[in-house]
């Protein structure tokens, strides 16, 4: 394949100001476009269709079962390839405004049972048990923007960057590519309803993050999947790929994470380190079992990013530590210093599920298992 570059992506030469005129035709205020988005085959790419309903929905239970051909999206065989849409969330849909939506779904096969990536369901029940513990997450997504060409952005196409140094959190041309992008994603974020609550350049040029939270229990796997659709479908619009990919750069560069903050009722009570230190203790017994729940290949994808380097702990190797950004588990300092908050898991990957993050750290600091 030829070597490629932005200018060469053919969404990047579409005129979008011609797409105005259609997007400003008045429709009836009861005619709703729908976009169903969900988890496909691969555990980390969405996929998404479009339905016009007659109504205007106010909860997901309104909105009719769909089906799609799982056959194409690695969920089913040709031979019995209906796949169905069960809609779990609903938000405001940023690129056609007024009444339209998007939709968050779970994926059921033909016989009502979960497809292998629909993971949703399964933390349902265990957050479900834990609701008395008021259990809160705050993700930290980290991704990198790529050219047409799989290259990262702003990248020289033959050599590298300077060395990794003043690109984080950086102002300047030579510093940060795409804040359009980022920018255009956090206003669509908001305007969606979903709870993010910051972003900024990250530490290898190119590489970005968004944070989503603190959510209750499963709303923070729904905002942070749709957060990013709206990534990738915003970036599609530049003509920019936007990548989760762990480690897209081999070498020395920082990788990609999904650091997972969480707290607990009683964490964050006066005396919370108390419980702190006690749901460490317990992450510490069940290590491998989290590193195979935080990647969707087993560990294969963090094996990659997890090396004890580039401010990540070793895959092999269970550590906790105050401030510590080499460590599997940091205690803010500010947490430490208070006596209650919160703990941060380093290990999930960024292309991680967060329902799965969210269901294996549940069973361990809250059912014990």
């Amino acid at each position: 394949m030829s070597v490629r570059i932005l200018e060469d992506s053919p969404n990047a030469h579409i005129n979008k100001t011609i797409l105005d005129r259609y997007l400003n035709l008045p429709l009836d205020d009861d005619i709703v476009q729908a976009t169903y988005v969900w988890i496909d085959g691969t555990g980390e790419d969405v996929r998404c269709k479009d339905r016009t309903l007659d109504f205007i929905p106010t909860k997901p239970s309104e909105l009719p079962i769909w089906n799609y051909d799982g056959s194409s999206t690695y969920q089913a065989h040709g031979s019995n390839s209906d796949t169905y849409l069960h809609p779990v969330a609903l938000y405001k849909d940023p690129f056609r405004r007024g009444n339209h939506i998007l939709v968050m779904c779970d994926t059921y096969k033909f016989d009502g049972t979960p497809t292998d990536t629909n993971h949703r369901k399964g933390c349902l029940e265990v957050v479900n048990k834990c609701l008395d513990e008021e259990p809160w997450f705050g993700i930290e997504q980290e991704y990198t923007f790529l050219d047409f060409d799989a290259h990262p952005l702003g990248w020289p196409k033959n050599g590298f960057p300077g060395p990794q140094g003043p690109y984080y959190c950086g102002v300047g041309a030579n510093k940060v590519y795409a804040r359009d992008v980022v920018d255009a994603h956090y206003k669509a974020c908001l305007y969606a309803g979903i709870k993010i609550s910051g972003t900024n350049a990250e530490v290898m040029p190119a590489q970005w993050e968004f944070q989503v939270g603190p959510c209750l229990g499963i709303s923070i796997g729904d905002d942070l999947w749709m957060a990013r659709f709206l990534l990738h479908r915003i970036a599609e619009e530049f003509g920019i790929v936007a990548t989760l990919d762990p480690k897209p750069v081999p070498g020395d560069w920082n990788g990609a994470g999904a650091h997972t903050n969480v707290s607990t009722k009683a964490m964050r009570e006066d005396g919370g380190i108390k419980d702190i230190e006690n749901a460490v203790a317990k992450l510490a017994k069940v290590h491998e079992r989290h590193i195979r729940a935080y990647d969707p290949k087993q560990g294969q994808d963090n094996a990659r990013r997890l090396t004890g380097k580039h401010e990540t702990s070793s895959i092999n190797d269970f550590s906790a530590g105050v401030a510590n950004r080499g460590c599997s588990i940091r205690i803010p300092r500010g947490v430490n210093d208070e006596g209650k908050g919160y703990f941060e898991d380093r290990r999930p990957s960024s292309n991680c599920d967060p329902y799965s993050v969210v269901e294996a750290i549940l069973r361990t600091i809250c059912l014990d298992e």
